[in-house]
């Protein structure tokens, strides 16, 4: 299936989901924001694949969203009926909403999404990158909160989640004055992972990492996500619960035996996948 705002290459267990409007610098049109939830469910849906890589192409990662695309009838100027003035607010609060579900997704997403950012990660790019799993940088790349310098507040997910990954000091300051934070910075405040001279060998070494994911048993890699994220939202002793119920459900004997049977034998395993989705 064709998209206009990616490409999805899935091969050896790895779904590559590549941003592809760099004449654009990836802004998030009306497309992105429909084709991203439909890419990444189809893959978790019909387990296509056992981790998601993202990327982009270009100068950016992404320049956020493409606010060009959202005014009224193309036209900044558009007189809106005085009836359909009334429910604005509740119009807007609905696309915030639906806008929101798109990065939503990356985290109900039974897999490990990587994303790799090289250049601006700016605006809706925050949210973006926020709401994967592990993030990784080429030198070149930086993030920006840039919502505060064109008079608003980030509303699609950053501060929710960029709370729980960076320090509350540093995300205010970001917020606050929309300055840059360089991809050394990011590092050092734990946003991303590792940092790497250039996008090519970056990409190269996320997919060595993502392959290696590939090897483990899906069902347990897809525990350890649910865990670490319901753990992420709860405190010590509901985290302790749920992970005690969902071994109690979840655990097959079977996967881990083969699994260490492949390990002492110097093997790949031979795990099942993930079932697919009802529905």
């Amino acid at each position: 299936m064709s998209y206009t705002c990616f490409t999805v290459n899935i091969e050896n267990s790895i779904a590559h989901i590549v941003l592809n409007r760099p004449e654009k610098r990836n802004s998030m049109n009306p497309e992105f924001w429909e084709e991203l939830p439909q890419i990444i469910q189809d893959v978790d849906n019909q387990s296509r694949a056992r981790v998601i890589v993202i990327s982009s192409t270009g100068p950016h990662f992404s320049s956020g969203l493409d606010i060009s695309s959202f005014v009224t009838n193309g036209r900044p100027d558009a007189e809106p009926d005085p009836k359909e003035k009334r429910i604005r607010g509740a119009r807007l609060y609905q696309n915030i909403l639906r806008m929101q579900k798109t990065f939503s997704v990356l985290e109900e997403c039974r897999l490990p999404v990587l994303v790799a950012i090289q250049g601006g990660c700016i605006g809706g790019g925050v949210d973006f990158a926020s709401a994967c799993d592990i993030r990784y940088a080429s030198d070149d790349a930086f993030f920006t909160i840039y919502e505060v310098n064109i008079g608003m507040t980030a509303d699609v997910g950053t501060f929710p989640r960029l709370v729980k990954l960076i320090p509350e000091g540093i995300v205010k300051e970001l917020a606050y004055t929309g300055r840059r934070m360089s991809a050394a910075e990011a590092k050092s405040a734990g946003l991303v992972n590792a940092v790497f001279e250039n996008q090519e060998t970056m990409l190269d070494e996320v997919m060595k990492v993502a392959a290696e994911i590939a090897t483990k048993a899906p069902l347990a890699v897809y525990g350890c996500k649910r865990m670490i994220n319901y753990s992420r939202d709860h405190n010590t002793a509901d985290g302790l619960d749920y992970i005690g119920i969902w071994n109690a459900s979840m655990l097959q004997p079977e996967e881990m035996m083969e699994a260490i049977a492949a390990n002492g034998e110097r093997r790949q395993g031979d795990f099942v996948d993930l079932p697919r989705k009802q529905g």
